[in-house]
């Protein structure tokens, strides 16, 4: 399994739609840099946001979430509280190969500001748009900003195709849009 470069990102976006809308190569100004590069594509966050709020004093749990516990804002610009967590999505739309598997890793711009991004690995056949989890480690509160980079994606494919894809075993979070929170 090896990391691809650009012009295979490039072609799998353009000629079988893996990423849509696709930006050919690095936008950088006065923005947080998204687009192609090197060895992997720069996803932007969607203007739309889910922020947890302890106003109904819920408890966060996986098996039975309960909405109660998120704001929804749509907004340029998105604040995450001290210490807090906020869910986001990508501008982008992703199908991924089946012989492919996509790790996610967030932006220094936003680590050194102790932001952090985290996405769980795309899987072979898996599409949708990727639901972004952002941390605020800080004592502070902390910008993101929506329609600019926060997290690259790369590529790793296979010299061999899987047994059963995500799209075979009918994964929960196929062909999500939006902010997906979580499901059982």
């Amino acid at each position: 399994m090896s990391i691809q470069p650009d012009h295979w990102i490039r072609k799998q976006a353009t000629e079988h739609g893996m990423i849509a809308p696709f930006v050919e190569s690095q936008k950088r100004e006065g923005v947080i840099s998204y687009g192609l590069s090197s060895y992997g594509y720069d996803a932007r966050v969607a203007n739309e946001f889910k922020i947890f709020t302890n106003v109904d004093s819920a408890v966060v749990d996986p098996k039975n979430f309960s909405p109660n516990s998120l704001v929804h804002r749509e907004s340029d610009v998105c604040i995450i509280p001290p210490n807090s967590f906020v869910l986001g999505r990508t501008v982008e739309y992703f199908k991924i190969p089946r012989d492919t598997l996509v790790i996610c890793l967030g932006k220094s711009t936003y680590a050194r500001c102790g932001i952090i991004v985290n996405v769980t690995p795309l899987e072979p056949e898996w599409e949708g748009h990727v639901t972004l989890e952002f941390s605020n480690t800080t004592p502070l509160p902390a910008k993101i900003y929506a329609n600019e980079g926060v997290c690259q994606f790369l590529f790793f494919r296979s010299e061999q195709a899987c047994e059963v894809s995500y799209k075979d075993r009918q994964g929960k979070y196929m062909g999500q849009t939006g902010v997906t929170l979580p499901k059982i």
